[in-house]
């Protein structure tokens, strides 16, 4: 009987401290409601009357300051940010230079490089979903120095897919998920983009089944939470969706790009190819014909699958002078090193590290509109040929 008082007090104990730690508002001004917690912290409390009794105190009063906030995870619905990143997005609190580490920058020491190959080799590791040597085969033929990439000269007779296991890649949830986007894009620039709901619950879809429903996905969101970039993983899938796929203007004012089309599907401006980094657009378009590969300027220096190369090609009559893609990786694993190059490294070089070999990836930022509080869509991203 003494061995059962003992466990029913410890057992009440616990849950009386769990539960008050439910019952504050410390670092969870303006969060969704969230069910687990006995009261809330956003404006909705309020109005169904279920504020935490320090809500007024922490949420209202302070809800311009950056006192006891320095270094919070960022939120999207607070009024004004205490994060390394804020003076980056011009959204700080007006104390926080006073209060807080003003110099820490846009971020980039947070997350150092170090860690980002850290991460990538996780990522690179995970890859599941990647073809084998079996299920894709290329012929790479023609290799050209990088003085020759805009000659426009096909050196290669043959197509660069011999041969695709349609079957056994397309089939898988994250393939289908990317091929049902991938179709949805008008490749002219300056023709407005125009989704109906079937095309917008894809583009959702898609960001579940490659960020949510792997395991490759969940690292990645994993990382960047603990790195305090993300409070949540809908913070972070909602982040994805509209900087990947978010819509803004590259030619005569329509909205007719955005990241996704960019980089994925590619795009015609100004007579030639824009964009185009995906070896999955490409195999689909070589298939029906309307891509004619003629070269490559770098290859490597993988043996196996993720592999990296830049090509040079003409879809449908239009030139591209280095398409540089990673081969023969699943979706996720495309999508994750972009979206890590980007929110790590936004409008700069980010070095990953695959299987203990660098890999660069160019990111830009689209400076001309933004989404949220400041933020900027992706403008490209594409690995960066190799220097020796």
């Amino acid at each position: 009987m003494k061995v059962i008082a003992l466990l029913t007090l410890c057992v009440t104990l616990v849950c009386q401290g769990y539960s008050n730690s439910l019952d504050s508002c410390q670092g969870r001004c303006g969060y969704g409601t969230n069910n687990n917690f006995s009261c809330q912290c956003n404006s909705a409390c309020e109005r169904y009357s279920d504020c935490c009794s320090d809500y007024a105190e922490l949420c209202k009063a302070g809800a311009m300051s950056c006192n006891g906030r320095c270094d919070e995870k960022y939120n999207s619905q607070n009024k004004c940010h205490c994060n390394s990143k804020c003076t980056q997005y011009k959204n700080c609190c007006s104390d926080y230079t006073d209060l807080c580490d003003g110099d820490s920058g846009d971020g980039s020491s947070v997350i150092t490089d170090a860690d980002i190959k850290a991460i990538s080799e996780v990522l690179y590791a995970l890859d599941s979903n990647k073809a084998s040597a079996s299920e894709l085969i290329i012929d790479p033929q023609a290799l050209v120095h990088d003085s020759e990439t805009s000659s426009q000269t096909d050196r290669s007779p043959r197509p660069l897919f011999r041969f695709l296991d349609e079957d056994a890649l397309f089939s898988r949830p994250t393939y289908a998920a990317f091929l049902a986007v991938l179709d949805n894009y008008k490749r002219m620039t300056g023709q407005a983009e125009d989704f109906n709901p079937q095309q917008l619950a894809e583009q959702e879809t898609f960001i579940k089944e490659a960020m949510s429903n792997t395991e490759l996905g969940r690292e990645l969101f994993a990382f960047l939470y603990t790195k305090g970039v993300y409070a949540s993983e809908e913070e972070f899938t909602h982040d994805l969706e509209m900087m990947w796929f978010g819509l803004y203007s590259r030619y005569n004012n329509k909205m007719d790009s955005s990241g996704f089309e960019h980089i994925f599907a590619g795009e015609i401006k100004g007579g030639k190819v824009s964009g185009f980094h995906n070896w999955i657009q490409f195999y689909l378009l070589e298939k029906r014909g309307e891509l004619n590969y003629y070269s490559h300027s770098f290859n490597g220096p993988w043996t196996n699958y993720p592999d990296v190369m830049g090509m040079q090609f003409k879809w449908d009559g239009y030139y591209k002078q280095v398409g540089s893609a990673v081969m023969g990786c699943s979706p996720e694993f495309d999508f994750a090193l972009y979206s890590l190059c980007y929110i790590t490294r936004p409008g700069k070089q980010c070095r990953l590290s695959l299987g203990g070999k660098e890999l660069i990836i160019q990111t830009y930022t689209w400076e001309k509109t933004f989404y949220g509080d400041g933020k900027k869509f992706i403008g490209s991203a594409f690995p960066a040929t190799p220097r020796n």
